[in-house]
């Protein structure tokens, strides 16, 4: 990472919610995703990111919202970078949470949000509070009020959708192929396999999947472990046992990798989620 890019990190005791400051030039990060839902604030410079199929440039005082398994990447297109912070939501909180607000989910459904990028500037303003109280270690029941605030302003943006899984749009093998690399995470899995697996060729599986999902079989199956290899770290595992755990080459080839999608090493990440040093 460029010594004029810096990333500070830390994760929320009781919920686990992990609140990040950042600034970037140039390139930030390559496309990837997360398990969690994203909301932050760009604070200066122009943020530009695709999402969805779509260019975004979010400008100070914007709010950015990401879904889980949203593919999204990051550049900074003027020569100042760009600041911004954001906090990491669990879906399952998330859903925990608004329930109070929402009448019952739907079958088969998950939260959705409305669009990626927002102008509402009072969702802006409780979402930069809810980081502040949960980066600082406020009180907890300041920290509680702050994320109550949050949630109350970013229920606008939420509605209930169909989960991706059962979207009718993409194709059978696209799916058949996407549950066979959950259920293989740890596995080195080649397309051969794959393709056998979905009764098709390669070239027809990959075609299918990244039309369905933006990333070719391979690139997908690195995201599901590097999702894999947060919770891990976050838990405290040392990144050499995480490495071999989700099959990669060594703890250098996790490393690589790690820093491409979140812009620190997993090392980093570890130390910054639990305060332990890296052994």
């Amino acid at each position: 990472m460029a010594t004029h890019n810096w990333i500070d990190l830390a994760q929320d005791a009781d919920t686990g919610i992990e609140t990040l400051r950042a600034h970037f030039e140039g390139h930030a990060y390559d496309p990837h995703w997360h398990d969690s839902y994203l909301i932050g604030v760009t604070e200066q410079g122009v943020q530009q990111f695709n999402c969805r199929r779509a260019r975004h440039n979010s400008v100070p005082g914007q709010v950015f919202l990401v879904e889980p398994g949203e593919l999204h990447d990051g550049d900074a297109p003027t020569a100042d970078g760009f600041t911004y912070h954001m906090l990491y939501l669990d879906p399952q909180w998330l859903t925990r949470e608004v329930s109070a607000v929402f009448e019952e989910a739907p079958v088969n459904s998950q939260l959705s949000f409305a669009r990626t990028l927002t102008d509402d500037p009072r969702l802006a303003v409780a979402t930069s509070h809810a980081f502040r109280t949960l980066h600082s270690g406020e009180l907890r029941i300041v920290r509680q009020r702050a994320m109550d605030q949050l949630l109350e302003r970013l229920t606008g943006q939420l509605h209930w959708r169909r989960r991706y899984g059962e979207d009718p749009r993409l194709p059978w093998v696209a799916h058949k192929a996407r549950e066979y690399l959950h259920a293989h995470l740890h596995h080195d899995v080649g397309m051969d396999e794959l393709a056998l697996a979905c009764a098709v060729d390669r070239f027809r599986l990959s075609r299918a999947f990244k039309s369905a999902f933006g990333l070719p079989p391979h690139a997908y199956l690195v995201q599901l472990r590097l999702a894999r290899a947060r919770h891990l770290l976050a838990k405290g595992e040392l990144p050499a046992d995480v490495a071999i755990t989700l099959g990669f080459a060594d703890q250098s080839h996790l490393g690589r990798w790690f820093v491409r999608a979140y812009g620190l090493t997993p090392a980093a990440y570890r130390k910054r989620c639990t305060n332990l040093p890296d052994r």
